[in-house]
């Protein structure tokens, strides 16, 4: 019989909040027409071995990475697709807007703070986007990151 080998690992979540805009090009329902949300997101990091002061990482490390950059790039901001023709008008009159490749759904947000935290060398696992209190999208990594 062969054993199994156990692999340990820790997982550490921290929760943003921030108020965004969008609207969805070709859909057809309310969300086509720009409007507003508080959302909230949940982003865990995994790794299988502790820092020195027995932390996979600070939570305030966490927050002067991908907390700041969310504040910098999503909070307040109008967030919309590339080929949006609001784009342009809203850059014109000095509006703030974030501009994705693909239309700003709770999915492609996940996977844009994801993308976010890979960038910053963040060992993140997942990404929870909560629309609203009642809708959530997750995008989530299958493989355990370690430094």
């Amino acid at each position: 019989m062969i054993a199994k080998k156990t692999v340990n690992t820790f997982t550490v979540s921290r929760k943003f909040t921030f108020c965004y805009g969008h609207r969805l090009l070709n859909y057809d329902g309310k969300c086509s027409h720009p409007h507003g949300h508080n959302a909230n997101v949940k982003i865990t990091l995994q790794n299988n071995k502790l820092d020195q002061n027995g932390m996979l990482i600070d939570f305030n490390k966490i927050k002067q990475t991908i907390g700041r950059w969310l504040n910098e790039n999503f909070d307040h901001k109008m967030i919309l697709c590339k080929n949006d023709p609001l784009v342009k008008l809203l850059e014109q009159i000095g509006e703030p807007v974030f501009v994705l490749r693909d239309n700003p759904t709770a999915e492609n947000l996940a996977a844009a703070i994801f993308r976010q935290c890979e960038i910053l060398n963040l060992p993140v696992t997942s990404v929870q986007f909560w629309e609203t209190e009642n809708c959530c999208a997750e995008f989530t990594s299958h493989s355990p990151k370690s430094n």
